[in-house]
């Protein structure tokens, strides 16, 4: 940088760079709609898959856009803030990442040429949160109110999201059972699907083998085969303690001289454990699910007494245990009272697969966390049923939590640009381009599924537009024939939730990119050996 009288004065240490201005702004947004161009072919019930390759060679199958961008190993800052909005839309939504990446990718098309015809980044920024707003009043004057707990809509809302991912032929009964869990959950006060549904993947057997379980499928198998295999009307204990002997500090020392006084020791170690399996004996307890360990003499016992038990259990399959079956978590088995026990129906070993057992616990009362089961021919195949079927668990919870639904097929999307553009018109500046841009980038959404469909884009989205024209706000496109449809008579339908919050994360994402004029970068320093190393054994990640 020049200085007083012409003397460079140098801010930057050596190998930074620096790049300002329009350099900037366009560099930034072609990396942001690199982003959404990966995930664009993917959109609706008939787009494309990604085929997605580790470092070790393992390959992903997916359109699930969520799963794409956060397998994608990306470099660029901007294209990292693009993936972080989607994850951040995942995690509140569980849908519509795909829908909020590409609106963020077309917005930023539609502001480089704005500021190519001169209008400023910043102006463009307002007339996209003005739009933004009278956006999320148009989506809430469509949305249809959903009374109660109506399985038909929900089942709708569910295949909607499961359409499109290779299971149309069972498509009814997985969304059946995502709609049966969604529901059992619902009471909760803050129901959440990691906490509160557990998805169980089993490889073999058919897809139509599939259920849900009102109670906790645990990846353990009984701790002694003199255990029973399976118990009736089980009066169950979570222990977060441990059964087993104590090891003994380090600096902890004992001081024995005789054999006897060691044998002693060991049997009053032994009665101790004894004691505590009796006071679980006394409590009435059948089942003993175990944080931690639990050792051969504790196992012995327990056997004895007729109870089954698993150790090593995790922390979240503890916490849903006790939600499914009124268990609460106790420290010190010798402390158990019957209060403490959970109830269920039955709890079973079970072989699944080849060589794999699992614990079933079945027919909790009112439970607060269930269990789906999937069955199919392969991991990989498991995997993906599995993000179709989280899809679908999150909407159905979002539309019982809001009690607000949308048509889908790029109904709402359409009737948003319409009303927009009757909105720009109202507005005399700058913010007035921007506006119509934000309406543009919209619109896409309906011009891409058709696109993936098959069908021109342009004929499809002068046909839905001249419905909407008539007042017809329901209507979209209907992706087997490629004609305009009412929405909500064919059942293709979505929460308000999905469609207001992925707008919101794409002016936010396009927003953010935009406010920047200057990037600095600093010149990213090679590992050095360390002391004593060979700078031959040295190799510098790429």
């Amino acid at each position: 940088m020049a200085g007083l009288s012409g003397t460079p004065v140098i801010l930057l240490k050596e190998g930074s760079r620096r790049e300002t201005g329009k350099d900037a702004q366009k560099k930034n947004i072609m990396a942001a709609r690199a982003v959404a161009d990966a995930v664009r072919t993917t959109l609706g019930p008939r787009g494309m898959d990604k085929m997605l390759i580790d470092g070790t060679g393992d390959a992903t199958i997916t359109n699930d856009g969520a799963t794409i961008l956060r397998e994608m190993d990306i470099e660029h800052p901007v294209a990292k803030m693009i993936v972080e909005v989607a994850k951040a839309q995942d995690d509140e939504i569980g849908d519509g990442t795909t829908t909020a990446v590409v609106i963020a990718g077309e917005l930023l098309k539609n502001a480089e040429s704005l500021i190519d015809q001169g209008v400023h980044p910043t102006v463009i920024v307002l007339g996209y949160k003005l739009a933004q707003a009278r956006a999320q009043e148009i989506l809430s004057g469509m949305a249809v109110d959903i009374s109660g707990n109506n399985r038909e809509i929900l089942m709708k809302i569910a295949q909607t999201a499961m359409t499109g991912k290779g299971i149309q032929i069972f498509i009814d009964k997985l969304s059946g059972i995502a709609v049966d869990a969604a529901v059992a959950v619902s009471d909760n006060k803050r129901p959440d699907v990691d906490d509160n549904i557990k998805i169980v993947k089993i490889a073999g057997g058919s897809l139509e083998d599939s259920e849900i379980n009102y109670g906790i499928v645990v990846e353990k198998e009984r701790l002694n085969p003199e255990m029973p295999k399976r118990v009736e009307n089980a009066k169950i204990v979570l222990l977060e303690g441990t059964l087993e002997l104590k090891k003994l500090s380090t600096d902890a020392k004992i001081s024995i001289t005789k054999a006897d006084e060691l044998q002693s020791f060991k049997q009053n170690e032994e009665e101790v454990l004894k004691g505590q399996v009796e006071a679980l004996a006394k409590a009435r307890a059948s089942v003993v699910f175990c944080q931690k360990g639990i050792g051969n003499t504790a196992s012995h016992y327990l056997a004895k007494y007729g109870i089954l038990a698993a150790r090593r259990v995790k922390d979240e399959d503890m916490k849903m245990l006790a939600l499914a079956t009124g268990a609460r978590i106790i420290g010190d088995a010798s402390e158990v009272t019957e209060k403490d026990l959970g109830h269920c129906k039955s709890v079973e070993e079970r072989k699944v697969g080849k060589d794999e057992h699992m614990i079933f616990v079945e027919g909790c009362t009112n439970a607060k966390a269930v269990s789906i089961v999937l069955h199919g021919v392969s991991e990989q195949f498991l995997e993906e049923i599995e993000r179709a079927m989280n899809d679908a668990l999150h909407v159905v919870l979002d539309a019982l939590q809001s009690g607000k639904i949308v048509p889908g097929g790029g109904a709402p999307e359409i009737e948003v640009a319409e009303k927009i553009r009757v909105y720009a018109s109202t507005l005399s500046g700058r913010d007035q381009l921007a506006v119509m841009a934000y309406a543009s980038a919209v619109e896409s959404i309906p011009k891409i599924l058709a696109e993936n469909a098959g069908f021109d884009p342009v004929d499809v989205l002068v046909a839905v537009r001249s419905k909407h024209g008539q007042g017809m706000k329901n209507t979209g496109v209907d992706l087997i024939t490629g004609k305009p449809a009412d929405m909500l008579s064919l059942g293709v339908v979505e929460p308000l939730k999905v469609k207001t919050q992925a707008l919101k994360s794409a002016t936010e994402a396009a927003t953010m990119v935009l406010r920047v004029d200057d990037v600095i970068a600093a010149k990213v320093e090679g590992l050095k050996p360390k002391p004593g190393q060979s700078p031959h054994d040295f190799t510098r990640p790429f």
